[in-house]
């Protein structure tokens, strides 16, 4: 029979056990803290909502509903890889469904409901949605219903453009200041377009040698230095554009206008791709008389080849630069546009 000393013993190393673990349990949530606070991208308060506050996007509304398009579906907060375009599929839900998830990328917890079960990303705990079993849809008997607003998509190839090597941004490019004579100084011009997402315009124009430098912004609107969440309300009238500074001796407007129209779908009205709303649409601002003139040429042309081009062509207004995080997007994360890829249309 167990003596009072025995039975206090075994409590008492209970409650270290217990301690031990509330103590790693503590260090563990500390360092998945400082992990979100070092790792993670910004999020929109839309974004916020969905991926912190395990809100729902509205069905039927985002991005990658009835995207098809091959390559890897990625976590929207940590950039980790959570799915691969063959696993997706069309449940009818509104949502993006997929029938499996890549080998550890995915945790699964009750949901608070006691129905459901939530899925979230592995490395950092954004919520992505819900999985359900036993409906049929597929051979896996398993769908990821997926908020589009949790996910960001890289392709599985990109098109190479045949341009020359790309132009090291601004902000990456000091100035030489060890030669004894002074930098001649050189005359440049400005261009501005809007085709779609900014990041993918600014990634592939600013690979154009003679490209000096560019930055993303809005244009065409009638709010005074409108912020990203102003423009994605609909209410401000701009268009997600990108300002470029080029020298014309290197590189020639019309052949900047060129690419333009074909790094974009130049015949979809107010969107490029899974991207919609009028803040994507297809424009040309011009700043001079001629880049009017070369613009509206170019149209014709590919009227004439049979393109319904939906491009407007307008003068320039004020250019607001967009927010420092969406500068050189592409670049900084290591990876490629969703949106945008070179197709030859001259």
């Amino acid at each position: 029979m167990n003596t009072f000393s025995d039975n206090f013993g075994v409590f008492f190393a209970g409650k270290k056990n217990m301690i031990r673990c509330l103590s790693i349990a503590t260090v563990l949530t500390g360092m998945a803290i400082t992990l979100n606070a070092q790792n993670m991208k910004p999020l929109t308060p839309e974004e916020e909502r969905v991926i912190v506050r395990k809100g729902t996007e509205a069905p039927f509304s985002g991005k990658y509903y009835l995207h098809d398009e091959d390559g890897t579906y990625r976590c929207r907060r940590c950039g980790a890889p959570l799915y691969r375009s063959q696993d997706k599929f069309d449940a009818g839900c509104g949502w993006p469904s997929f029938d499996d998830e890549i080998p550890g990328a995915v945790r699964r917890e009750p949901d608070a409901d006691g129905r459901r079960t939530e899925i979230l990303c592995a490395k950092c705990g954004a919520h992505l949605g819900h999985v359900f079993t036993d409906e049929g849809f597929t051979a896996k008997n398993t769908r990821h219903c997926v908020n589009s607003l949790s996910l960001d998509f890289v392709p599985a190839a990109i098109p190479t453009m045949p341009v020359a090597e790309p132009a090291a941004a601004s902000a990456e490019k000091p100035e030489n200041t060890s030669s004894a004579e002074p930098p001649k100084s050189v005359q440049t011009e400005r261009a501005i377009f809007a085709g779609g997402c900014f990041w993918g315009v600014e990634y592939m124009l600013g690979k154009v040698d003679g490209v000096k430098s560019i930055r993303s912004g809005y244009i065409g609107g009638h709010t005074e230095n409108p912020t990203y969440e102003q423009v994605c309300s609909h209410k401000t009238g701009h268009a997600e554009a990108v300002e470029v500074e080029f020298d014309p001796s290197k590189v020639s407007y019309e052949t900047l206008a060129r690419l333009f129209f074909e790094i974009h779908d130049p015949t979809q009205l107010d969107g490029q791709g899974p991207d919609l709303g009028d803040q994507y649409r297809s424009e040309i601002f011009y700043t001079t008389p001629e880049q009017k003139e070369v613009a509206e040429r170019l149209i014709r042309i590919l009227k004439e080849k049979g393109y319904s081009v939906v491009t407007d062509v307008t003068p320039a207004s004020r250019f607001w630069p967009a927010e420092q995080y969406h500068q050189n997007y592409y670049n900084r994360k290591g990876t490629q546009p969703y949106c945008h890829r070179y197709t030859k249309r001259f």
